[in-house]
């Protein structure tokens, strides 16, 4: 069998490029030389391969080198992990969480944002940030990562701050009581380490009282802290030559004074301090500017020494009867106190309940001048973040509504000391849970409260002590509470405070006339109250969802208010206008109606339901929050009655003769000369409080 020779290459190639003329089916093949064998170095895959290579290696080897011959960054941080603990920890419930769903400036373990602090929401504390500060980054070139400006170490040793809250609605009868509860708290804090106390007083002329009763009470303090030294408690063990106690005074009013340039030990210099305290007159009081100073002037003791931790504990003491005019800087406050780990504890005042100021008692602290008691209006409330109760007046009796106890500290100072670890007092030297007390028994330098509660009964009333954002969210998140805080908002609706109710009838027009006058009073105050229950209306559907009993009692308290007000205004005006139409008298030598109070609604079935309903909120609260602001502001509403009814009686309308009275017409007799000749201390103006 004979194989035929195939074409050569060049054959074919010469066919297709004549355009394939042929028909015969040409095939291309290989020759021999082609179909031998190649070596593996022969061929031109495998030489680019290995120059490839080569050229990687090279690469690689050089980047090698580099850091060989770069310079070493001596600060570099290096982050070691710890080793795995092998004790398994107690996993504790949280009772309580607060949250906001607004969008947070910063996060980690030593953000210093005003409300957005991580400090805020964690129970532990690590000692090293495991989350780093957000920064802003330029971008470079380079794109090198400035590490150790990334990481920042935990400052503050927090295991002061274990228990995260602190205590408020803490109430005693005076100064003396709240310093001996500070006291106990000085000596827990020396049983952990050496502490300075820095004393923060108000310079106002108001406190003069409660900074001569601290001054006398600080011998007692150091007193039973030498009693601990000589026990050689815990705090005074330590082989170091530092005071175990050291004491910082500081003044605040229009400017913040540190009156000791370094902290001291003496008893009696301190005493001398604090009893040479100028009055500052400017009527200011700087307490959060002088709190952040003054943590700025001794963060250095509260930073950690390795394993040693601080140099000392920190505790403010803040001394102070008014809520303060700088509490735009609250969450300064409270940013850098939580940082430090310094807790704040305040000897203030009790805040008027829902009010922003009360009168006090002022008496000129110079025995030369007039001792005469000045009432001047100081700033000491609210104890809420927002009002959070109507202002409509007080109708129960007729008469001004009474100044009484919240039961909290003004906001600001409560949250504070809420957020720092700390407590506040709230002082009242008449104090007296078990009944009114009257303005002739109030000491000088005291508020005129009325009535006081006790504080057990209170504390499951406690304001919420949250950041704005997240009270505002909180709010908006309730229709009852929403509702609650617009009304309290308004401006506030009088109600009928002295209205007429005698109209002695000497002719038909007359009559008329004065029923119209007293309808036109009462017209002017209708507006706004009905206003006030519109706005609270959307509440009522929330009542039962509502778990505060705070907010639950507020609510109740204004709707019930609001209504009664309502309708006892609405209905005296159609009363008048019943009387207009013509009303007979029974007896016929009667001559004068009086419009009384009355349990009856007889001018229409509309302000009858809604007296009904008012009556029902307001006996819900003397009944479900006894011993509160509210059962005792519902309880008055409830002496009198919602409606009206018309009562005729007789008026002699008899000219009176002149002339008449005794001492036969005689000149009074002569005031005692010598009472008269008598020489009165001068006095002075009160001072801005």
């Amino acid at each position: 069998m004979t194989i035929p020779t195939p074409p050569s290459n060049s054959q074919t190639r010469h066919a297709v490029a004549g355009g394939l003329q042929s028909n015969l089916e040409v095939v291309d093949a290989w020759d021999e030389e082609e179909l031998e064998e190649e070596s593996f170095f022969a061929a031109s895959e495998t030489t680019a391969f290995a120059g490839s290579m080569l050229v990687h290696l090279i690469i690689i080897l050089s980047l090698a080198l580099v850091p060989l011959v770069m310079p070493v960054d001596e600060e570099a941080v290096v982050l070691v992990s710890p080793p795995a603990e092998q004790e398994i920890e107690k996993v504790e419930m949280i009772d309580d969480v607060t949250y906001s769903d607004l969008p947070q400036t910063e996060v980690g373990a030593n953000s210093t944002a005003d409300a957005a602090m991580a400090e805020a929401s964690a129970e532990m504390f690590a000692e090293i940030s495991e989350i780093p500060n957000p920064v802003d980054l330029e971008p470079t070139d380079l794109g090198q990562i400035m590490v150790n400006k990334m990481f920042t170490e935990a400052v503050a040793p927090l295991d002061r701050l274990k228990n995260q809250k602190g205590q408020v609605g803490q109430s005693t009868q005076g100064a003396a009581g709240a310093v001996d509860r500070i006291t106990f708290e000085i000596l827990q804090s020396l049983e952990e380490r050496p502490t300075l106390v820095v004393w923060l007083f108000d310079q106002s002329g108001s406190l003069h009282r409660q900074r001569q009763e601290i001054r006398d009470r600080f011998q007692r303090i150091y007193s039973e802290l030498g009693i601990a030294k000589e026990s050689k408690a815990a705090g005074f063990r330590r082989n170091t030559n530092d005071s175990p106690l050291l004491s910082s005074v500081v003044g605040f009013g229009k400017t913040v004074t540190l009156f000791t340039e370094e902290p001291i030990e003496d008893l009696e210099e301190i005493k001398s301090i604090v009893q040479n305290i100028p009055v500052d007159t400017s009527g200011e009081e700087r307490v959060f500017s002088a709190i952040t100073s003054a943590a700025d002037q001794y963060k250095s003791l509260r930073r950690s020494r390795g394993g040693n931790g601080p140099q000392r504990n920190v505790l403010f003491v803040v001394v102070t009867d008014e809520r303060g005019d700088d509490a735009n800087m609250l969450e300064q406050s409270i940013a850098a106190c939580r940082k430090w780990a310094i807790p704040v504890y305040v000897i203030g005042v009790p805040a008027p309940f829902g009010r922003e100021h009360t009168l006090v008692k002022y008496v000129d602290p110079d025995p030369k001048y007039d001792q005469s008691p000045q009432w001047a209006q100081v700033d000491q409330g609210p104890e809420t973040f927002y009002p959070e109760q109507v202002q409509v007046g007080f109708t129960a009796d007729f008469k001004q509504e009474p100044v009484i106890d919240s039961g909290f500290g003004p906001y600001a100072l409560t949250r504070l000391c809420y957020e720092t670890g700390g407590i506040y007092f709230t002082v009242h030297p008449n104090r007296n849970v078990s009944r009114r007390v009257r303005s002739s028994e109030i000491d000088a330098f005291a508020a005129d409260i009325e009535y006081f509660f006790d504080p057990n009964a209170m504390a499951r009333y406690r304001p919420d002590y949250l950041a704005p954002q997240d009270y505002v969210t909180k709010v908006k998140a309730s229709p009852l509470r929403q509702a609650l805080v617009q009304a309290a908002q308004m401006r506030p609706a009088q109600g009928l405070s002295r209205p007429q109710t005698r109209f002695v009838k000497r002719s038909e027009a007359q009559l008329v006339g004065d029923l119209t006058k007293a309808q036109q009073d009462a017209a002017k105050l209708e507006p706004t109250l009905i206003q006030m229950a519109t706005i609270l209306e959307p509440g009522m559907k929330a009542r039962e969802s509502e778990e505060s009993l705070r907010w639950k009692a507020g609510f109740d308290l204004a709707m019930g208010r609001v209504l009664a007000q309502k309708v006892r205004t609405e209905t005296y005006n159609a009363m008048l206008a019943k009387g207009k139409r013509g009303m007979p008298f029974e007896k016929e030598k009667n001559n004068t109606w009086i419009l009384e109070p009355s349990e009856e609604i007889s001018v229409g079935s509309k302000w009858e339901r809604e007296a009904a309903l008012a009556k029902e909120l307001l006996e819900g609260v003397t009944r479900d929050h006894k011993g509160t602001p509210w059962a005792l502001l519902a309880d008055q509403e409830l002496t009198v009655p919602i409606g009206w009814k018309w009562k005729e009686t007789f008026t002699d309308l008899t000219p009176r003769k002149p002339g008449g009275g005794g001492g036969g017409g005689n000149n009074n007799p002569p005031k005692d000369d010598q009472k008269r000749m008598l020489k009165k201390a001068p006095s002075r103006p009160v001072p801005k409080l």
